[in-house]
């Protein structure tokens, strides 16, 4: 993956926090899905560019943004980060936020679909019902027709009710998404449970134990059961074959990672517990947090791809 790490393809380190200086999504594009090809003809999104497509997925018109980077040249499989934000987050605010654009990856930005509780993903209590995989699996046909993608190179993160779509989507495309980060997850057992004989996956996953909205112990939101981060972290451990009890370390002030060793076939599992933390993506523009959380995770994306 050419995103910012040495044996694979070097390319220079830039900050995690960044200004947000990408190009505004310009009016939607209608999308037809067509069959996937790993490098079409020619690509027909413009490179340094964000453009916003629309797909329809089982009757609904579905938005998403996707921004290739500008050396893409048609030629060169690029991997491909999927990126989905939290609950009732505007339009474009991940992408400003978080610098996945200069990870050297084409970055796609979907949009949940709306419901009268807001726009929430599958998942949550307060998603619109629609169906989120299947909407996935569509916009990655769809991309990929469009443009040079390395599809052993597909990954996904999230923030909050994202991250808790994450969660799901681990369960859901294991054998489509290579590897997947979590920031402050949203996970409702009731509606997103734990899936114990899914094939074992890479995670990466930060929370901060003064999280006020999803707390780090659990609790209620939107009159559901939210799960406590370590619940979920040892349902996964248990799902990808590791040992039960992680390794420690400190690795910044107030900053645990937790690492899971053992793990059986591609399975992976870390954890960063930030005392302290809130309900912020750490390092992102305004965070408050030193924590660089988007090159940790362009650095396991990279050590983990499909195959």
């Amino acid at each position: 993956m050419r995103l910012r790490v040495p044996l694979l393809v070097v390319v220079s380190l830039a900050a995690v926090l960044l200004s947000g200086c990408s190009a505004s999504p310009a009016a939607p594009q209608e999308a037809t899905p067509t069959s996937t090809s790993a490098c079409p003809a020619a690509p027909t999104l413009p490179s340094g560019e964000t453009t916003r497509l629309s797909l329809t997925v089982a009757g609904d018109d579905r938005l998403f943004d996707v921004h290739v980077p500008a050396d893409h040249d048609g030629a060169t499989p690029s991997p491909l980060i999927l990126a989905f934000a939290g609950y009732r987050a505007p339009a474009g605010e991940l992408e400003r936020e978080v610098g996945l654009n200069d990870s050297g990856a084409v970055v796609v930005y979907p949009q949940p679909a709306s419901s009268a509780a807001g726009t929430g993903w599958q998942g949550a209590p307060y998603s619109s019902g629609a169906d989120d995989v299947a909407f996935t699996s569509a916009l990655l046909d769809e991309v990929e027709s469009r443009l040079c993608i390395d599809t052993a190179r597909v990954f996904a993160a999230g923030m909050s009710n994202g991250g808790g779509f994450v969660s799901l989507l681990s369960c859901a495309l294991p054998e489509r998404i290579a590897a997947f980060a979590v920031v402050s997850g949203a996970v409702y057992p009731a509606t997103n449970p734990p899936c114990p004989d899914a094939p074992p996956v890479p995670v990466i996953e930060f929370h901060g134990t003064a999280d006020d909205v999803i707390p780090y112990d659990g609790g209620t939101r939107h009159d559901a059961r939210v799960l406590p981060v370590p619940q979920w972290l040892s349902q996964l451990a248990t799902r990808n074959g590791c040992a039960p009890d992680p390794r420690s370390e400190t690795v910044a002030p107030g900053v645990e990672k937790q690492t899971w060793t053992g793990c059986r076939d591609r399975g992976a599992l870390e954890h960063y517990r930030i005392a302290g933390g809130g309900h912020v993506w750490p390092g992102a523009s305004g965070s408050g947090e030193q924590l660089g959380a988007t090159r940790l995770i362009e650095t396991f994306f990279t050590a983990h791809p499909l195959r």
